[in-house]
């Protein structure tokens, strides 16, 4: 059983942070990474060996084409400063710092994920809290599919820049807006599943959840646990209630809860 530990919290009026725990993103990424093939003789052993249903295969074949491009965006990092590639790096992180925090949140809540436990302010509503988060996996849902049917119509355009001596950004930029919307997509699919009511799944308080311990609660079936806190309360407070959280303050909620201060961070510019 994968749970995932998510923190909510509200920076400026109705503009909320969503985000995930990267102690559970490491682990979740690391078992999956040991399971995707690194080559495409590899992958085609696994395409045609494998009984799996289409799906399957279809998600197999993503995490391929993802982990090529996480090695080529790597060897563009490690370029020399102010080479060619080093600034196509740079055009790749200034498109990058254009995509909606809620795309990010969404991508990390991966098929493996079979619970959550968010973390909020006390002075929030549990109802509310699961309300929004329905709200973004039921939105993500819609504008991510759109997207991803768009960004994959654009592929065969964009390819015909192929025949020019310098690398075809376009189609590139566009493959990966492919990948990322199709993961955010998936993703929404999830993140619905697991805050809506269900007969096999239920929302439970951490106070209620303290008389169990972990195994009786994979026994239960807990899709859904809504701890507040007091912590993250307090920091919460410390922001103007006028302009919002500062960034000191953000980066503090990042510290305290291990969360990925790059894209929270984001949040500011809503």
């Amino acid at each position: 059983m994968m749970r995932a530990r998510l923190v909510v919290f509200p920076v400026k009026g109705r503009n909320w942070c969503f985000s995930r725990s990267m102690d559970s993103l490491i682990s979740g990424d690391t078992s999956k990474l040991s399971s995707t093939p690194t080559t495409i003789r590899d992958l085609w052993k696994s395409l045609s060996s494998s009984s799996q249903p289409v799906t399957a295969n279809a998600e197999l074949l993503v995490d391929f084409v993802s982990h090529k491009m996480n090695t080529a965006w790597m060897g563009l990092e490690k370029a020399p400063q102010g080479s060619f590639k080093n600034k196509i790096y740079g055009v790749g992180l200034w498109l990058l710092s254009r995509v909606k925090p809620s795309e990010l949140f969404l991508k990390s809540i991966s098929k493996e994920v079979t619970g959550v436990e968010v973390t909020y302010p006390t002075s929030l509503n549990a109802r509310l809290v699961r309300r929004r988060l329905r709200h973004i996996a039921m939105s993500g849902s819609i504008i991510h599919k759109k997207y991803l049917y768009g960004s994959a119509a654009l592929l065969p355009v964009s390819s015909v820049f192929m025949v020019l001596p310098l690398p075809n950004i376009p189609f590139f930029w566009l493959l990966y807006r492919t990948y990322s919307h199709w993961r955010a997509w998936q993703g929404s699919e999830k993140l619905l599943q697991l805050v809506s009511d269900g007969s096999d799944g239920r929302c439970s308080n951490k106070k209620e959840n303290e008389r169990h311990n972990s195994s009786n609660d994979e026994a239960t079936g807990l899709r859904l646990v809504l701890e507040p806190s007091k912590q993250l309360e307090e920091l919460v407070c410390r922001g103007n209630a006028d302009d919002g959280l500062s960034r000191c303050v953000m980066i503090d909620i990042c510290k305290t809860f291990e969360l990925n201060p790059q894209e929270v961070l984001r949040y500011q510019e809503l």
